[in-house]
């Protein structure tokens, strides 16, 4: 019994083998799986380090050279409290550009309803009067200037502008043969108003008109014109000429010379020029309501030609045939023989009665 026990629990050699075996493929296996997820790991564990450290890195370089881009000047809260363009700027940035487009009507709508909101807006004002002269409407430009010239301070730029386009208007361009060129003549007398390269040594400083009541009168009104000369120049009186034409329009569509009552007198004691004060003349329309008629032949007398220091009254008479109406004056101041200056109101009178470098010419 105890024989049969002894060979019942007795191990076959072979199987310590098997054993033996299969532990060391177990213990491979073991080792195999772990370096294949070890490693695994470690291969994960280097891509994360580089794909996370330029995204680190970014943000950094970028607050670097941020300020390198742009730098505001002031904050954002102060770029939100930042008040939009005014109406006015808006319309006159619009009116400007429908302009220049040529569509002159809707421009002059828009500076209209910007003056609405600002009645006094030299900007504004002068933008209307520059479409006004570049549709040959003179008269309405010439009404926009005085109104810059009157709000404006007087040694402003605007005024100085204003005062100018009233004085010189605007020139009308030389008649030139296609594909050809202004002659020497055309070109120099764009010099100064007389064609002198020197330039002018008198000038119009401004012309009021002022109407009287007058019961006896159709029309009574003065015009005071301030001569002045140019500073530093010695002016010899006698070679001083004024030319007064006071023009009438005649059954609402001809222009003539007035044969209304023309007189003038200085208001200025000396009027010779000697120092720089201004020597301001005056001179008179008066159109009664009953006169005689003028000769065609005397009608070019009616105009004021003034010497200083001298007085003179027109030639009375009744009213032309057809209705005659005050329309407006041409002031020409010669020096010698060379015109030195000259205004109109209308200005369109100067393209009807261009003025010659002479007074002697007329």
């Amino acid at each position: 019994m105890r024989t049969l026990l002894s060979r019942a629990i007795q191990i076959d050699p072979s199987f310590h083998v098997a054993v033996g075996v299969i532990v060391i493929l177990a213990i491979a296996e073991v080792f195999f799986a772990t370096s294949y997820y070890v490693g695994r790991a470690r291969a994960n564990r280097v891509s994360a380090q580089t794909i996370t450290a330029p995204v680190a890195r970014a943000p950094a370089a970028s607050s670097a050279s941020a300020p390198a881009v742009a730098q505001p000047s002031i904050s954002p809260a102060a770029a939100l409290n930042t008040p939009p363009p005014s109406i006015v700027d808006q319309l006159l940035r619009e009116g400007k550009e429908l302009r220049e487009r040529g569509d002159t009507t809707n421009a002059l709508a828009h500076f209209q309803e910007a003056l609405d909101s600002e009645p006094d807006n030299t900007g504004v004002l002068q933008e209307m009067a520059q479409t006004y002269e570049s549709m040959q409407l003179l008269d309405r430009a010439n009404d926009v200037w005085r109104r810059i010239k009157q709000i404006s301070p007087s040694d402003s730029a605007t005024y100085v502008l204003a005062d100018r386009r009233l004085k010189v208007g605007v020139p009308a361009p030389p008649a030139v043969e296609p594909g050809g060129a202004p002659t020497e003549a055309e070109v120099s007398s764009h010099k100064d108003v007389g064609g002198n390269a020197d330039g002018p040594v008198m000038g119009i400083s401004d012309v009021k008109t002022k109407e009287t009541s007058d019961p006896e009168a159709e029309t009574n009104l003065a015009l005071e014109i301030g001569i002045k000369k140019q500073s530093g120049a010695a002016i010899d009186h006698n070679k001083v000429k004024i030319l007064v034409f006071l023009y009438d329009i005649v059954n609402d569509k001809d222009i003539k010379l007035t044969d209304a009552d023309v007189s003038n007198e200085w208001l200025t004691p000396k009027h010779d020029w000697s120092d720089t004060n201004l020597e301001v003349l005056l001179v008179r329309y008066v159109r009664a309501k009953t006169g005689g008629a003028l000769s065609e032949s005397s009608l070019s007398e009616a105009a004021a030609k003034v010497r200083p220091g001298q007085k003179s009254r027109g030639s009375k008479g009744s009213a032309d045939i057809g209705q005659r109406k005050y329309l407006g004056y041409i002031v020409r101041v010669y020096y010698g023989d060379d015109l030195q200056a000259v205004q109109a109101e209308p200005a369109r009178l100067l393209q009807q009665f261009p003025s010659s470098k002479s007074p002697s010419a007329r």
